[in-house]
């Protein structure tokens, strides 16, 4: 049974990385199964209260691999960390099956409160759904959930929950492709989806120079209207009185 997990496990980096020539390379040479495996025994340990062997374990893995998992994390089947370096992955995150991570990633905790004492029991880290995946230096703050198959795009900052399928970017992250009816089994290389990207900051402008030159016509409208006016009330006035043509005092 052990050995049927391990080999899924290496099956499921293999399907993700193409750089990846045998399960011996895997085992040999990749940090992201290194730290899989060591997060597998201080998670059984932290689950038997033997927490600070666990700890201790996990800060050797972390030297190791260069990827910091918290043994009180809750990880599925799968989980694929492509390089790796400075990932971290909080106490109470939730991770479901093949989630891809790539280096720089941090789930990490957000609480309300600032006092540590109070956020002791609450959850403070993020959820990642099934499928998802995060590009590289992509940072998920506080109890957000990232639906199943979702993207989120390189540097992005996620402090809000992201829809199931859908795929974001930016600071903080912002929706740039919604959720697809029929759902795309295409693996995508970093959460950046193919094809052009639509940039919502240039979207944002475009909206506001379409509003601008929106009012633009209206003001060249109004100042039309304005001209066409003003030869009929010319028309309309009646003259004044004449001025007399001698000076003051003149008789």
């Amino acid at each position: 049974m052990v050995f049927k997990t391990l080999v899924a496990e290496i099956d499921s980096m293999m399907a993700r990385d193409p750089a990846a020539r045998s399960r011996f390379d895997i085992v040999v040479s990749y940090p992201s199964f290194h730290a899989v495996m060591v997060y597998r025994l201080t998670n059984w340990l932290w689950r038997h209260n033997r927490r600070h062997l666990a700890r201790w374990l996990s800060q050797l893995g972390r030297w190791l691999t260069g990827i910091e998992i918290h043994p009180g994390a809750t990880i599925g089947r799968g989980l694929f960390i492509d390089h790796g370096m400075g990932v971290v992955i909080g106490e109470m995150s939730e991770i479901g099956e093949d989630v891809t991570l790539y280096q720089g990633v941090t789930l990490g905790g957000i609480a309300p409160s600032v006092d540590s004492e109070s956020q002791k029991g609450q959850k403070r880290h993020p959820t990642l759904e099934d499928g998802v995946i995060v590009g590289s230096g992509a940072q998920i703050l506080g109890p957000v959930v990232v639906g199943k198959g979702a993207r989120v795009g390189a540097n992005a900052v996620v402090v809000r929950d992201v829809p199931a399928g859908s795929t974001v970017i930016g600071i903080p992250a912002k929706i740039v492709v919604p959720a697809k009816r029929k759902k795309d089994r295409t693996f995508q290389a970093y959460g950046m989806p193919d094809g052009d990207l639509p940039d919502p900051v240039v979207r944002a402008l475009d909206g506001l120079r379409g509003q601008v030159e929106t009012l633009m016509e209206r003001v060249d409208d109004l100042e039309r209207q304005l001209e066409e006016a003003r030869p009929e009330e010319a028309a309309e006035t009646p003259p004044g009185p004449k001025r007399a043509a001698g000076g003051p005092g003149q008789s």
